[in-house]
């Protein structure tokens, strides 16, 4: 149990932190696409610090009999949230937030006035309409 405890705030917080670099560089402007890319490239080595860090602590005591199931759970959870928050995070976020972004640059992109004039509709001059 207290295994499953460490680790949740561990993964919470880590995806916390990506999440919310991720937001930053959107506030900055940068594309969804690319800021997903860079928080990734950049949170990467501080993630797999934390896990790494958990792993060799969890070593220590996987030798006592006592404490060795907390030792197994913590090293394979570690393991596997780092795997989730590294992967499955980016991606989550990424495909609920394409819609969004999606529909504000097409905002942004639309012309004033969306209607094409058709023949009746356009004005001849009587040149136009002699030559016809």
């Amino acid at each position: 149990m207290i295994g499953m405890i460490a680790l949740a705030g561990i993964m919470v917080r880590n995806s916390v932190l990506l999440i919310d670099f991720i937001n930053l560089q959107l506030e900055e402007g940068v594309s969804l696409h690319e800021a997903v890319i860079q928080a990734g490239a950049v949170r990467t080595t501080p993630i797999l610090l934390t896990a790494g860090t958990v792993v060799i602590g969890a070593f220590v005591i996987l030798f006592d009999p006592i404490f060795q199931g907390l030792a197994i759970s913590l090293m394979g959870g570690s393991i596997a949230s780092t795997a989730l928050t590294l992967l499955m995070v980016p991606l989550i976020y990424y495909m609920t937030e394409k819609r969004k972004h999606q529909s504000k640059e097409n905002e942004a992109a639309r012309p004033v006035s969306t209607k094409v004039p058709t023949e009746e509709q356009t004005p001849e001059t009587e040149a136009e309409k002699e030559t016809a």
